[in-house]
């Protein structure tokens, strides 16, 4: 027997409890047969205004994370995404690596996270020097560069937001968000990527490939996109960037 909707594929999601923007952009770039289940990690404080207190969201990541596995993993799932990017890529690439292991190894499963997608989305554009936008601290940042340094991506520009709550990242408005691209781009990067999964870029990011003549990576449709050709599901979804389009 299959599931009456996901006869093709369930999807648990793990995002912060704080998330409002994974959730409809996943949804957004739904495929026939394949659907999205949401586990939300326990976020009890939400304080982004420090280097210190960024630190704190991913303590917080990590004491919660393996009780929202559990409780998606109820629902009989196939495949688990890791909805947030900044605990994927904290340690770089053997970081990115642990974290995707701990997860398969307690599952059983495959799973899909924001550094594995980054990865191979740029290797799908065959680019290596980018520029960056995030909602973060200047030490996210940081391991942020770290980690695209040991995957050979040279980040030639990045704007940290610097946003106050997690919930804050949501509240960046899409004229903002427009004005930075503007502000990163040039002719020595060959594409940009948006990290941070409760930032609202999908749409724009879409739009902004056809202004700017390059890519504009979406970290949620970098992830998406992952976990749909990671199981060998290749249909492609319009409006959401070249990457679903194209590859």
């Amino acid at each position: 027997m299959t599931d009456a909707l996901g006869w093709r594929k369930k999807f648990g999601v793990l995002a912060p409890s704080t998330n409002t923007i994974v959730e409809p952009d996943f949804h957004a770039m739904a495929v026939r047969g394949v659907t999205s289940h949401i586990s939300r990690i326990h976020i009890r404080d939400q304080d982004l205004s420090s280097d210190e207190k960024m630190v704190r969201i991913l303590e917080q990541i990590d004491d919660e994370i393996l009780l929202a596995v559990d409780r998606v993993m109820t629902a009989g799932i196939d495949y688990l995404i890791m909805a947030m990017s900044a605990e994927t890529f904290w340690e770089g690439l053997k970081g990115n690596r642990a974290f995707v292991k701990r997860l398969e190894d307690y599952t059983g499963l495959k799973v899909a996270v924001g550094g594995s997608a980054c990865q191979a989305a740029l290797e799908a554009f065959k680019v290596n020097k980018i520029a960056v936008i995030t909602p973060y601290q200047a030490v996210a940042d940081e391991r942020l560069c770290g980690f695209f340094s040991d995957i050979g991506v040279e980040v030639v520009r990045l704007k940290g937001l610097r946003c106050p709550t997690a919930i804050a990242i949501a509240e960046v408005s899409e004229n903002d968000l427009r004005n930075h691209l503007q502000e990163l781009d040039g002719d020595d990067v060959d594409a940009i990527v948006q990290m941070g999964t409760n930032l609202s870029m999908l749409r724009l990011a879409d739009e902004a490939e056809r202004w700017l003549g390059k890519p504009v990576i979406a970290i949620n449709a970098a992830i998406w996109w992952y976990a749909l050709r990671h199981n060998d599901i290749q249909d492609r979804v319009y409006g959401c960037g070249r990457l679903l389009r194209e590859f």
